[in-house]
């Protein structure tokens, strides 16, 4: 019984396709995503910008998904409980933190970009910076809108002046 269970183990592993040891396909360039796609996206990101930038907590509020989950990663305090400490950020948070101005800044002075770095089906990844920030965004589609889902960002340092 056991050199049949052998056999067929030996017969079922060289009989395998080809196909199914090859690494998957890699992600399209961003070079392929559609010109239509691409821009509704970067429309749902320089919502998230401008709207932050312009204290305008309507548009920002239109780019997120309600169950936004945003972090940051922190380093760890003396008093830390954390192994891996991350700050935390809801879309309600995120919005009235735009309400209060938090970077309300002139428009002579922005200085953001947007990146779409894949799009896969529904699901996109996305790069938007600022002079403060950058954020890494997995974003959705909702039918025919896009929102941002996750938010991983980091504060860059500030130089004095």
């Amino acid at each position: 019984m056991q050199s049949l269970a052998l056999a067929l183990a030996l017969f079922l592993t060289s009989t395998a396709s080809p196909q199914a040891a090859a690494p998957p396909p890699a992600a399209p360039p961003a070079a392929t995503i559609d010109a239509k796609t691409r821009a509704a996206i970067e429309a749902v990101a320089y919502d998230y910008l401008d709207g932050q930038l312009e204290g305008d907590p309507a548009r920002v509020a239109r780019a997120l998904h309600p169950d936004l989950a945003k972090r940051a990663v922190v380093g760890a305090g003396p008093t830390s409980r954390e192994v891996f400490p991350l700050r935390r950020m809801s879309a309600d948070e995120l919005i009235e933190l735009t309400r209060q101005g938090a970077l309300k800044t002139p428009k002579e002075q922005w200085n953001r970009s947007v990146r779409v770095l894949d799009v896969t089906g529904t699901a996109a990844v996305v790069r938007v910076e600022t002079p403060w920030f950058v954020d890494y965004f997995h974003m959705g589609r909702f039918g025919e809108r896009w929102l941002i889902v996750n938010a991983l960002w980091f504060n860059k340092p500030q130089q004095p002046g």
